[in-house]
């Protein structure tokens, strides 16, 4: 599977399992979610193991920029909020640096 689509995977998993948190602790939601959120945060964590990389923290590291982009992607199909400029522009930037991350040429 490309390292992209595991990403993609990554971000909706772990960022379905945080929602589910803030919604019980800081909107009120049913304990309930609290179970969904966890298994959302057991699939996260498993899909960026699945990440074809030599190193941990580089995985993890590159994932941070396809984070931040699916994040304001959740803000606004999920919460409702259109990401502004400053958001876009940050995005852009990170997204560059975790493609620098991945894409770069390493020696052996």
């Amino acid at each position: 599977m490309h390292p992209f689509l595991i990403y993609a995977g990554a971000a909706i998993a772990e960022i379905g399992g945080c929602f589910a948190f803030w919604s019980w602790w800081k909107a009120g939601a049913s304990a309930y979610w609290l179970l969904p959120g966890l298994l959302s945060l057991a699939v996260f964590a498993f899909l960026l193991a699945l990440v074809p990389s030599e190193a941990a923290g580089r995985a993890f590291a590159a994932y941070g920029g396809i984070y931040i982009l699916a994040s304001l992607g959740w803000m606004a199909a999920i919460e409702g909020l259109r990401p502004d400029r400053y958001d876009v522009a940050g995005a852009v930037i990170c997204i560059a640096g975790a493609g620098m991350i991945l894409l770069a040429p390493r020696g052996g």
